[in-house]
């Protein structure tokens, strides 16, 4: 049998685990919700618990250690969790010690967003390429470097959260308290919030019809643009114009050898893509535009693949 690792990602809302192989392949998988509600303790024990569940899928598995990817900010090189938001009660938690006692191996942790960037450069869209930018668009917008081979940790390991880059002076307020962050005009969230605002309950828009008459999501504006929605073709146009400032200056901050977009705006890269490439080539400068932004591979299994790659090449 090829080496195994136990991965866990660690989520605000869910939890999943699962083994995989050397070669990236999942071997068992497993999820709950969290009680990010209920402390440390809470979400230990549901580790355990899935810990124990998923090697019982493959009942002749001997993982070489756990790797672990959690919401920032957090250590990665002590194993602490800082004050992730979206765990309650989370300061300055030992998590990989306190893994590493109670299920007696060798544990890893890494920024979810990082960990995701690992598995797509080992096992998915970034393979073969020497440095990356992962950039995921979804609720909020979150990123993780490789350069040379490894993860770009920074300071205290907070490197990566370009989420947050300034690209604007006017939005709405993002959620870390500034205005103009890239998150808060290019992730899903804000392509759902303008798409609501462009429409009313009862309009008889695409977009209303495919919300239910509720608020219009990011995935709801991609639907109807594939459908040929004018109002939906405007607001992706304007979102890949947004995603493609960002973009730029990732190159020239980074100048990777490709840009791999995951998340769950994602899903509409073959709509955004030429309006991405046309901002790249109006704004970056000449020696950069050649770089190219290419999607995901190994969609929401990203991170624990990369989870168990800290194993892998520990």
């Amino acid at each position: 049998m090829s080496r195994i690792a136990l991965a866990f990602d660690l989520g605000g809302t869910e939890l999943r685990a699962a083994l995989v192989g050397d070669g990236g392949n999942l071997l068992a998988f497993a999820s709950m919700p969290t009680l990010a509600k209920d402390g440390p303790d809470a979400v230990i024990e549901q580790i355990a618990m899935l810990a124990e569940r998923t090697c019982s899928e493959v009942p002749d598995a001997q993982p070489l250690g756990i790797g672990i990817g959690a919401p920032g900010p957090l250590d990665p090189v002590a194993g602490i969790l800082t004050a992730p938001p979206t765990l309650s009660g989370w300061r300055e938690v030992p998590l990989a010690s306190r893994l590493q006692d109670r299920l007696n191996l060798p544990v890893r942790l890494e920024n979810d967003a990082n960990a995701a960037a690992l598995g797509e450069w080992r096992f998915g869209a970034g393979r073969g390429a020497a440095s990356l930018v992962f950039v995921t668009v979804s609720t909020g917008i979150g990123g993780g470097v490789i350069s040379d081979g490894r993860i770009v940790h920074g300071r205290r390991g907070l490197a990566g959260e370009i989420g947050h880059m300034t690209i604007t002076s006017e939005s709405e307020r993002c959620l870390c308290g500034a205005v103009g962050c890239f998150e808060a005009v290019a992730s899903g969230t804000a392509l759902g919030r303008r798409a609501t605002a462009l429409t009313k309950p009862g309009d008889g828009s695409a977009l209303r019809t495919l919300s239910h008459d509720g608020d219009v999501t990011g995935r709801h504006v991609v639907e109807a643009a594939r459908s040929g929605d004018e109002t939906a073709l405007g607001l992706i146009d304007r979102e890949a114009r947004w995603l493609g400032i960002g973009f730029t200056n990732l190159l020239h901050l980074y100048s990777p050898d490709m840009i791999v977009m995951g998340g769950g705006i994602s899903y509409g890269y073959d709509l955004l893509r030429k309006p991405i490439e046309a901002t790249i080539q109006e704004r970056a400068m000449p020696a950069y535009r050649d770089v190219p932004v290419v999607p995901a591979q190994l969609g929401r299994h990203a991170g624990l693949v990369g989870a168990a790659s800290l194993i892998f090449l520990n």
